[in-house]
């Protein structure tokens, strides 16, 4: 006779959080560079010292204001990152309260300090590097990347480091492995399965917006004035922005097909003409971090536009700004697929053991 035994559950392993000390130092860093602002008068990159900043959310705030709003939030949220750190369970109104904190100023940090710049020097990145020793494009580069650009990006990790902070801290203080948040229970949505099912339809929708923009960029690349008149489109021609945007269209569009790989087999084993890797599994952060960066980029890019009063002035280039007004369908979609990839591919948690 035999005795099947039921699979067994490993303890979790106790390892010491990356997340929190790392938030903690970085804003913490951010915060005094903040005050050193407020006392000198210098540095602080937003409203009327950044040029560049039309689409910013952050450009009605004043210079005088502005430092010490963010020193007062940073070195808060430090302070909120270090109190992860520790192993005891706080009460439930001291979990909420610093839990809705932390968030809160992760999303500010995330997706409203940045703005459409992130986003677009992501798509300028590939010919930015490429063209650098031709001196193509015809940029000075101390135009481009600039402190503010520096200080968004800085933001963003900010806002990344702080948010994995708080999941593994709620993960971790509710009983649930800090690792993969799993608890024992079968939530459903979150299997396999289930995963396939809706992830399908998010990378269906994340795929389509951007080749929809990439078709109108391209299309005027090629000199077809789609969606706006040819006296638009030669002055476009005239100035070399219509490269500029077949450069972001080119981006979107193969940020398309490999969003289509978070659905596909393709997007789980090298493909064949991946010399050297063909039928390895790709890794899953090597296309979950990237998705999550796109994603986080598209939402900040979408609220600074949306917050833009000539971004809805339709007038003669109307259908120029059209696509756009599809992203903020594009970040949540993204967000959504490379998660459904990351819950379909996690396997068996090496803390936890459960799978």
């Amino acid at each position: 006779m035999t005795t099947t035994l039921p699979p067994t559950r490993r303890p979790v392993v106790p390892r010491p959080d990356r997340f929190a000390p790392l938030a903690a130092a970085w804003l913490g860093l951010w915060g005094v560079l903040a005050l050193v602002s407020t006392v000198t008068g210098a540095g602080y990159p937003f409203g009327a010292n950044d040029p560049g900043g039309a689409m910013s959310l952050l450009r009605g705030i004043p210079a005088t204001v502005g430092p010490p709003l963010f020193a007062a939030l940073l070195l808060g949220a430090a302070v909120a990152a270090l109190a992860m750190t520790g192993g005891r369970r706080p009460g439930r109104a001291v979990r909420t309260l610093l839990s809705a904190y932390a968030w809160a100023v992760a999303a500010l940090l995330a997706v409203v300090v940045p703005d459409v710049g992130v986003l677009t020097i992501l798509g300028y990145a590939p010919i930015l590097i490429v063209g650098a020793p031709f001196g193509w494009p015809p940029v000075d580069y101390a135009d481009v990347f600039t402190w503010a650009l520096f200080v968004r990006f800085a933001a963003v990790v900010g806002g990344v480091l702080l948010a994995g902070a708080v999941l593994t801290w709620r993960r971790r203080t509710a009983g649930a492995c800090p690792g993969c948040g799993r608890d024992g229970v079968d939530h459903g949505w979150t299997s396999p399965a289930a995963a396939a099912r809706w992830g399908r339809w998010a990378v269906g929708v994340a795929a389509t917006i951007p080749a929809l923009y990439a078709v109108t960029r391209l299309a005027w690349a090629v000199g077809v004035p789609l969606g706006i008149d040819r006296a638009f489109l030669d002055e476009m021609r005239d100035t070399g922005t219509v490269w500029a945007g077949a450069g972001l269209g080119g981006f979107a569009l193969v940020g398309a097909v490999l969003t289509l790989g978070l659905a596909q087999r393709w997007g789980e084993r090298f493909p064949r003409w991946t010399l050297g890797l063909a039928g390895r599994a790709v890794p899953v952060k090597l296309a979950v971090v990237p998705a999550t960066l796109v994603a986080v980029a598209v939402t900040a890019a979408t609220l600074g536009l949306l917050a833009t009063p000539e971004f809805w002035d339709f007038g003669g280039a109307s259908l120029a700004t059209a696509p756009m007004l599809l992203w903020p369908f594009w970040g949540v979609a993204l967000g959504a697929a490379t998660y459904a990839y990351h819950l379909r591919r996690r396997g068996t948690c090496r803390r936890c053991g459960r799978g």
